[in-house]
């Protein structure tokens, strides 16, 4: 599973499952992946927000010394934070690994990036009807308008660097690459079709697969972004706080991501060879409100049996979402099928279709009763800082933080109990592609 430089520095890095890369070794792999950058180039660098947990911190200061070094004229940061709300200053300096005073060479600024402004985002192109309903399948036959943030605009800036890890992902199947553009730093439009074609195809044929519709839009769509593009995709995990570099590939958006997909599903997904009648998800602190969190239910939903329960522990948790809250609670989690009837008739959700892809994905799936009815296929008990009305209103259990006891749960074979839960994706058995 290690790989060494193509011709050009198409491609270049290494990974394994059993690799620890040090500094050493990501600054080797960074140098040969900028070596083509000339003197007097301008850069933008793309990184995801405080929602992911990578390694950013330790390459980010590596790859602005090597192109210091080589003399670039620019060098700044946007932030790829798709829907979700803008990281404080401090936040984002501790991102890119400029801790306290220190300072990383040659950096000019670090940009939000705001999805629903339209005066902050530029068309770079479109996807018409026909080429849609090919990469989709059919699932999607609308054209959709290729707007991102204005900084991506033609001349601005020569070279995009993208600062990502790869991991399962319920909308793109795994993470990294071409999905930092879209939707990390586009507008609504490709934001909300990508969101909802990742329902439409359904979670459970997407998540921890690589070749899916919705990775094709990404690429396609990227294809529109008027720069050149080096992905840098790493594969982290952390123990105990400690966080450990996988893999890094280097070079073309989708040539890197799927060598990172490779390392990350032996290190991202857990086979566990049976399912449990009920879960107990002690939520990652990382995800602080359920748009993020609630990739608690879409990476265990596998291995929960039908009319089975899922407990999701969050303490530190304190809304379902900041940004989309009012929306969900209006119309609250569901299977799918009802998802649909809902927008169909909702041109509310019609222009929100990234909350009614959310409302889909965090309910999993859905089972028939006998009468011919949907209903989740597992129940839902949120355990937080939540109050009970609200957990009520987005169609969730209600359990008092307080009362939750761990060792209530561990000694029953019918309970799985996972810590640092929504980070790895758990199945029965490996998929097929």
């Amino acid at each position: 599973m290690s790989i060494v430089s193509a011709p050009a520095s198409f491609i270049v890095g290494k990974g394994h499952p059993d690799f620890d890369l040090r500094p050493a070794d990501l600054r080797e792999i960074l140098s040969e992946a900028l070596s083509s950058i000339f003197p007097g180039s301008s850069i933008l660098a793309i990184v995801a927000d405080k929602t992911r947990d990578d390694n950013t911190d330790i390459l980010f200061p590596i790859a602005a010394q090597i192109l210091a070094d080589r003399r670039i004229a620019k060098l700044d940061a946007l932030v790829a934070q798709g829907t979700h709300a803008a990281m404080s200053e401090r936040d984002k300096r501790v991102k890119i690994g400029a801790h306290g005073s220190e300072q990383v060479p040659g950096l000019g600024r670090i940009f939000d990036h705001d999805w629903a402004d339209p005066e902050k985002l530029v068309t770079v192109g479109v996807l018409d009807a026909p080429r849609v309903k090919e990469i989709t399948g059919g699932l999607i036959d609308q054209p959709i308008d290729l707007r991102v943030n204005r900084l991506l605009a033609p001349a601005l800036y020569d070279t995009v660097l993208i600062f990502g890890t790869t991991a399962p992902h319920e909308v793109a199947g795994f993470s990294g690459g071409a999905k930092y553009f879209f939707p990390g730093v586009a507008g609504p439009e490709l934001t909300h079709a990508t969101h909802w074609l990742g329902a439409l195809a359904t979670i459970e044929k997407v998540i921890g697969r690589v070749e899916t519709p919705t990775r094709h839009l990404f690429e396609a769509a990227a294809d529109f972004v008027p720069a050149r593009v080096i992905s840098l995709n790493s594969v982290v995990t952390r123990d105990h706080g400690r966080l450990r570099t996988h893999a890094l590939f280097c070079g073309d958006f989708r040539q890197a991501v799927r060598k990172a997909a490779e390392v990350s599903r032996h290190v991202h997904i857990k086979y566990i060879g049976r399912k449990y009648k009920r879960v107990v998800a002690l939520l990652d602190p990382h995800y602080e409100d359920l748009w993020v969190g609630g990739k608690a239910s879409y990476r265990l939903g596998p291995v929960i049996e039908e009319d089975g329960a899922l407990i999701i522990y969050a303490p530190h948790l304190t809304n379902i979402s900041e940004t989309h809250g009012e929306l969900i609670k209006r119309y609250g989690y569901a299977p799918l099928e009802k998802i649909r009837e809902l927008v169909s008739h909702s041109q509310e959700l019609q222009q929100n279709l990234c909350v009614a892809a959310h409302l889909a994905h965090v309910s999993y799936a859905g089972r028939k009763l006998a009468d011919g009815s949907i209903v989740p296929r597992y129940s839902i008990t949120l355990a937080s800082a939540v109050d009970p009305e609200t957990c009520r209103q987005v169609n969730l259990k209600y359990m008092d933080p307080r009362t939750f006891r761990r060792e209530d749960y561990e000694g029953d074979a019918g309970t799985l109990v996972v810590d640092q839960a929504g980070r790895d994706l758990y199945l029965v058995e490996p998929l097929s592609e």
